[in-house]
């Protein structure tokens, strides 16, 4: 293709993983023509037409200016920008045939690229030069192109570009080594999560868990070839409500063993080796850099700074969920009649709360229809923002990648078209586990309005054909929550696609989708779309008062299971900046600082190191997992104003949020957008009084 307005520059064949996108709304990704060996040839051609509009912007005769320069490289790279993403879904959500050892090999590509762009003596001389003009006066620009010059300047500076050759040579072989060994983490973890199956054979072993739950546990077996048992995979959709229902307790211990084990058993898809290196590597690459620790590196900006402030946030809370943790577990030994283990933990907290809140969830979980949330979580946005959902036929030209996958139109006020959503929600060999957004095109107005596609991922069980899919409270809540981050694309309105939606500081960007959690037990959501699957009845008030009373229950276990696994992310990548043998022992480091930290022994982190994607499948959350609490703080605030304003549906703040922080992206500092949002600084006590723990 040629220089179309559509990011190609150099001549190719006609291939669908290259081509700017066909169909409506400005282009579409075309699923239905990926052919996934093509995958490497196109990565080649789509890195050498990036690096040669790259060229052309260095060689460019004209002095540097913004247009020309800041501009041009926020136009460049369209292809690989949309191969990134067509590939990115293959590796999240289609993991299966060859793709994984083609993302080891697009891993080190990918990373070399990104250091020869910011390494690159000509173009990092444009950028300095225009980043000189606005700081010295020189010129003027709006507020907006000011933070994306001097995000440009900084970004090339933080990533190398003053390096020597010497050391610019290292810290790209370091950068590639990387990219490798975070595939080979991922590909481990979904390894042991497809490998690793706990079989029951007699059904009398199911005893307590919902009729639903043993439909999807034979479901999944008749799947894997076995109609006459039952899988209990081992993502955490399977593992929970096993853990919080099953009165077997010797299957309880097994599926827990099975599952926090994860990239920690011996042989070739050990995760502990490939956590060492990547600690070694991340502290000689900061060291590389300038700086004291990779956490210093990551933090500078962040919302906290430095990695003191977010441990100092940290500490602050520790103590008061740790000691709430230790009344929870005295609770339920007290019920229980003697000492629990980490796999009685959720079964004897139900049992607390069915004794203490006359709450059983699979009380309520009848009222919790997927598709029933879906519209619920729709509704919320059109009744807050004014967005409206219209679904799309296959015929409309707009394919899903996968049969499970369907797609909506969105509006704005005025009919205005804003985006599409994705929402891809069934586990499925070669899914990761969990729940995640992602963007496959920003929204921007940089040459001319382009609209987002963002999409939703979850994993949730599928039932017996033509029953409807039940969910339990907390996955609610996390439906509501990515739903969240979705918003934060949909209602972005900037120019640079650099700032747009989720393009902000990792402490910031789960802020948007930590508040969008409160209007899942809002009595306008619970009283409208939480009714019963079989009788149509709507949730009981005495239910949803019952709901209300439990709001901070287990807070304890909560804030603690997430916190240690925060506090084990940060120390770990301080203390490897000191260790002098560059070994660190993963388990070993992670035995004895929750042994310092007198953690529960009833609780294990969320996320155990040798399966801790968010930290070590990326550089993404790397000393940055503190940022769900960091957030959290905002979140507990900004909770804080609806209900001083009367509700959560109040119109005014309503637009608040919209303005000064969906919409927004990264055009502002976010401390200045939550500040224009909430009228003053954060009050981080909201945090505390949010979840139960006493102030002060």
């Amino acid at each position: 293709m040629t220089g179309d307005g559509s990011g190609g520059t150099l001549q190719t064949e006609t291939d669908p993983l290259l081509d700017p996108w066909p169909g409506p709304f400005g282009g579409v990704p075309p699923w239905d023509r990926v052919d996934p060996d093509r995958f490497l040839p196109a990565f080649e051609a789509a890195i050498a037409d990036a690096k040669a509009e790259i060229e052309a912007i260095a060689a460019a005769a004209e002095p540097p200016t913004v247009a020309n320069t800041i501009d041009a490289l926020e136009s460049s790279g369209r292809m690989l920008d949309r191969l990134r993403a067509t590939f990115g879904v293959h590796t999240a959500n289609l993991n299966t045939g060859p793709i994984p050892e083609i993302q080891r090999t697009v891993g080190p590509m990918l990373a070399g690229f990104s250091d020869w762009v910011t390494q690159h003596p000509t173009l990092f001389a444009r950028v300095r030069e225009v980043h000189a003009q606005i700081e010295s006066g020189a010129i003027t620009v709006p507020d907006d192109t000011r933070r994306v010059v001097v995000d440009r300047f900084r970004g090339f500076v933080r990533n190398g570009a003053e390096l020597d050759d010497d050391a610019a040579a290292r810290l790209s072989e370091i950068n590639q080594t990387l990219a490798g060994l975070y595939t080979d983490f991922t590909q481990n973890v979904l390894h042991d999560e497809a490998e690793l199956v706990t079989w029951v054979e007699d059904r009398d072993r199911l005893d307590g868990l919902p009729a639903s739950l043993i439909d999807g546990l034979a479901a999944a077996a008749a799947e894997r070839g076995r109609p006459d048992a039952f899988a209990i995979l081992n993502t955490r959709s399977f593992m929970e409500p096993v853990l919080t229902n099953a009165t077997d307790r010797a299957l309880r211990e097994q599926v827990w063993r099975t599952y926090y084990s994860r990239g920690d058993n011996p042989g070739p898809h050990d995760n502990k080796p490939i956590i060492t290196r990547i600690l070694s590597l991340r502290a000689e690459r900061a060291r590389l850099l300038g700086y004291r620790t990779h956490a210093h590196w990551r933090l500078e900006v962040a919302m906290a700074k430095t990695p003191e402030a977010a441990m100092d946030l940290m500490l602050e809370v520790w103590p008061k969920a740790r000691d709430r943790a230790r009344q929870e577990v005295a609770d339920m030994e007290a019920l229980a009649g003697t000492s629990i283990e980490p796999w009685d933990y959720r079964f004897w907290a139900e049992r607390v709360r069915m004794a203490d809140y006359d709450l059983d969830f699979n009380d309520v979980k009848p009222y919790l229809q997927l598709d029933s949330l879906i519209e619920a979580m729709l509704w919320c946005s059109t009744e807050l923002y004014g967005l409206d959902y219209r679904p799309l036929d296959p015929e409309e030209g707009v394919p899903g990648f996968h049969p499970d996958v369907r797609v909506w139109e969105v509006t704005g006020p005025g009919d205005v078209h804003v985006g599409l959503w994705y929402l891809d929600p069934y586990a499925r060999e070669g899914k990761l586990s969990g729940a995640w957004m992602t963007a496959y095109r920003a929204q921007e107005n940089l040459d001319g309005p382009v609209s987002t596609l963002v999409s939703n991922n979850s994993n949730f069980v599928k039932g017996a054909p033509g029953e409807p899919i039940l969910v339990s409270w907390d996955d609610a809540r996390t439906l509501f929550h990515e739903f969240g981050h979705a918003l934060h694309g949909l209602l972005s309105d900037v120019r640079y696609p650099s700032q747009s939606g989720t393009a902000v500081s990792r402490d910031y960007v789960e802020f948007p989708s930590q508040i969008n959690e409160h209007w899942l037990p809002t009595p306008e959501v619970l009283n409208r779309f939480c009714r019963h699957y079989q009788t149509g009845e709507p949730m009981p008030a005495e239910l949803i008062e019952r709901i209300k009373r439990a709001e901070t229950f287990n807070q304890g276990f909560d804030t603690v299971e997430y916190l240690s696994a925060a506090i084990v992310d940060m120390r770990l990548h301080l203390a490897a900046a000191e260790d002098p043998t560059g070994e660190i022992d993963p388990d070993r480091f992670e035995r004895e600082l929750l042994a310092e930290l007198d953690m529960p022994a009833q609780i294990v982190m969320r996320h155990r190191t040798p399966q801790f994607a968010h930290v070590f499948s990326g550089d993404g959350y790397s000393a940055g997992y503190y940022s769900y609490l960091w957030a959290d703080a905002l979140t507990a605030d900004a909770a804080e104003a609806f209900t001083e304003a009367g509700g959560y549906f109040d119109a005014e703040v309503a637009e608040r949020l919209r303005d000064h922080v969906f919409s927004a992206g990264d055009t502002v500092d976010p401390a200045d957008g939550f500040r224009a949002f909430r009228g003053r600084d954060v009050d981080t006590d909201a945090l505390l009084r949010k979840r139960g723990f006493p102030v002060g």
